[in-house]
């Protein structure tokens, strides 16, 4: 979603530790918008194992966020906030986290070793 942080901002600022939680009705009404504008949003495609995926990201000061695309449709998308001492970091910095090259391979029916191995030290 468009300016999806810059939206929800007024909301995301009242999990701070040291704000006070208080809903009010600027919260309400950018509630209400950003409930609309996801229940509106265009239908995300299911992915398809057999075909190329896309991913498009991007960092500002106030954020960053990712796409990941198949033919030219979206199938997910994460955004999340700078935090306030990462909104220090220098532009440079910030482009690292979002801009880079990579490959996804999914190989059906072979096991996650590294899950596996994680979920075993669990016990």
């Amino acid at each position: 979603m468009e300016n999806f942080s810059i939206i929800a901002s007024p909301m995301t600022k009242l999990l701070r530790k040291e704000t006070k939680y208080e809903w009010n009705a600027d919260c309400e009404e950018i509630f209400q918008e950003l409930k609309w504008r996801l229940t509106n949003a265009p239908v995300w495609i299911l992915p398809n194992e057999d075909k190329d995926y896309d991913v498009y990201s991007d960092v500002s000061k106030r954020g960053l966020g990712c796409v990941l695309m198949q033919n030219g449709k979206v199938v997910a998308y994460a955004s999340q906030q700078l935090k306030k001492h990462e909104g220090h970091y220098l532009t440079h910095d910030l482009e690292l986290v979002a801009d880079y090259d990579f490959t996804i391979e999914y190989h059906p029916g072979k096991a996650n070793v590294v899950a596996d191995a994680s979920a075993g030290s669990q016990s």
